[in-house]
């Protein structure tokens, strides 16, 4: 994604040759935890699922004994419940991806096919500029993304360097393999284990939920791309016979009717992590500023927190910003299509089907999972 963002930065008339959704599912791969149907019969991928399976049940396991161990103390405990309630997120879309994984490619399917959907006519390049723009766009959030995420775990990574701790996340073992003063080898193998599962988790975690507003952002585009069409039908079709004139109409108005199923069908699939998302988000930030204000004597550890609590505010923005996005191009299509329409031009027929158009977009299409409210900025910032 990131070379085909350099070539079209490079070249302005470029457009990028998969949609964004299509990369993210190429990183969640090379990663080795997208399990479809091609990749469960796959040994090695199997092998791979089977050690992260194992090292990520340990890790979270001894996440869990070392809660037990820190009640007494409530910044710990606080702390643990933070990471313990991150982590099963994650846990949660891993299992998410790897029950659904073929759904996720049949929806990834019908936005290559919108993507590679040629404009023809004087709103082909400007269709392309909207691709390109929306492409870019994308890269770049995903980009700023990564650096946050990177930082963050970079911070919890060499937190044991400069605070009272001994690993990255509070965990305790049996026969206290843990304590590095009594077994100085175990320690080293769980430091490098547990700093391994948070890069590689958070890391993965990126790319799914990349993947899975990108889909979101893809209807966007569709929606942006269907607008310029039904604005150039009435100049560049007004010269065109009847059944001409019917037939492009027709194409436009089961392009909006794919779109509004796919929007559906995205609900409906993502139901489960929408509600999952918005609720571990509001208890993480919840937490995040509880500890950031019982460990403001240390400050590091309370920047540590800071950074958690920006990552969680940021990603539930990210979202609601982009159910906007699409909820706001979904009645631009009414305005489009009203612009469309000209009585001079056309049998009662056409009129009627623009008019169907016209309000069928007045009714937005929302990003939701019953029974939250839609993901916007209004709802967002109340």
């Amino acid at each position: 994604a990131f070379l085909d963002a350099r070539g079209l930065l490079r070249d302005p008339k470029m457009v990028n040759r998969h949609s964004i959704a299509y990369y993210s599912r190429d990183q969640m791969k090379v990663m080795g935890l997208y399990i479809n149907a091609e990749d469960k019969g796959q040994p090695l991928r199997r092998a791979w699922h089977v050690f992260l399976l194992v090292q990520f049940s340990a890790l979270y396991a001894s996440m869990f004994y070392g809660l037990l161990k820190s009640l007494d103390d409530i910044v710990e405990t606080g702390r643990d419940l933070a990471f313990i309630l991150g982590m099963f997120f994650i846990v949660f879309k891993m299992v998410f991806f790897s029950l659904y994984a073929d759904e996720v490619d049949v929806l990834i399917d019908i936005m290559e096919d919108s993507h590679h959907a040629e404009v023809k006519g004087p709103g082909t390049e400007t269709c392309r500029a909207i691709k390109r723009h929306d492409f870019l766009l994308n890269v770049g959030l995903d980009f700023v993304w990564v650096v946050a995420v990177v930082v963050f775990v970079v911070l919890l990574i060499v937190t044991p360097f400069w605070a009272d701790q001994s690993l990255p996340i509070h965990a305790v073992f049996p026969l206290e393999l843990h304590d590095p003063a009594k077994h100085p080898i175990a320690h080293l193998v769980i430091y490098v284990c547990q700093s391994f599962s948070m890069a590689y988790l958070n890391i993965w975690l990126v790319a799914t939920e990349g993947l899975s507003i990108s889909l979101y952002a893809q209807v966007t585009t569709a929606l942006s791309v269907l607008c310029v069409e039904l604005q150039q039908l009435r100049h560049f079709w007004g010269d065109s016979s009847e059944d001409r004139l019917r037939l492009e109409l027709t194409r436009l108005v089961r392009t909006h009717q794919s779109i509004i199923l796919t929007v559906d069908r995205c609900n409906q699939l993502f139901h489960g992590p929408l509600i999952m998302q918005m609720t571990v988000n509001f208890l993480l930030v919840s937490l995040s500023v509880f500890e950031a204000l019982m460990a403001r004597h240390e400050p590091k550890v309370a920047a540590e927190f800071m950074v958690l609590m920006i990552l969680a505010l940021g990603h539930l923005s990210l979202w609601s910003k982009f159910g906007d996005m699409m909820s706001q191009q979904s009645l631009e299509v009414a305005h489009a299509a009203y612009e469309a329409y000209d009585p001079s031009v056309g049998s009662k027929r056409i009129h009627r089907d623009i008019g169907f158009m016209v309000r069928r977009s007045q009714r937005p299409l929302i990003m939701r999972a019953s029974p939250f409210p839609a993901f916007n900025l209004s709802n967002y910032m109340a």
